[in-house]
């Protein structure tokens, strides 16, 4: 078995906790905030604007030279304007869970993204992480955070987007 990864991060954003949660848990948004080449595309119904336990969303992704790949996650758990949890049913990875924290804080809201993952096909999930896998949801992650500040503006003072693997 491969091993199992996590990821976190970390973003500040200066908007409302009503903002975030409005924009963040619309299932139709998260295409805005995936890089085009990930040829990311929603195949099924929303069943509702807002994201709900037990909803089921089926998307295309094409992470490596234009080959589309099936994706089905379901949304497990929502707490509402506190978080909301997507687990992979069916996709590329062996494992997928991907908790989305809000927390209102001094001006603005803080949103905390922890992603718990394993590749497939044992040792070569593993080789296959250290020279793909890991760039490529890094690049995800960061471009999420690159466009969250275009949408709702820059923390003042600025931040790096801190992506902490484990």
């Amino acid at each position: 078995m491969s091993r199992t990864y996590s990821l976190k991060t970390i973003q500040k954003l200066p908007i409302t906790l009503d903002q975030a949660w409005d924009f963040f848990s619309q299932p139709g948004n998260l295409k805005d905030i995936t890089p085009s080449t990930m040829g990311f595309d929603i195949r099924s119904h929303h069943h509702g604007d807002r994201m709900y336990a037990g909803q089921i969303i089926e998307y295309t992704v094409k992470p490596l030279f234009g080959i589309p790949l099936y994706w089905m996650t379901e949304i497990t758990h929502v707490k509402d304007h506190a978080y909301f949890v997507d687990e992979q049913r069916f996709g590329p990875y062996s494992l997928w869970h991907h908790q989305h924290h809000f927390r209102e804080i001094a001006g603005g809201v803080e949103m905390t993204d922890i992603v718990h993952y394993r590749l497939p096909f044992w040792i070569l999930g593993d080789i296959a992480h250290a020279i793909i896998a890991k760039d490529k949801l890094r690049e995800i992650f960061t471009f999420r955070y690159q466009k969250s500040e275009e949408v709702f503006g820059a923390w003042p003072g600025g931040q790096s987007l801190n992506i902490q693997f484990y």
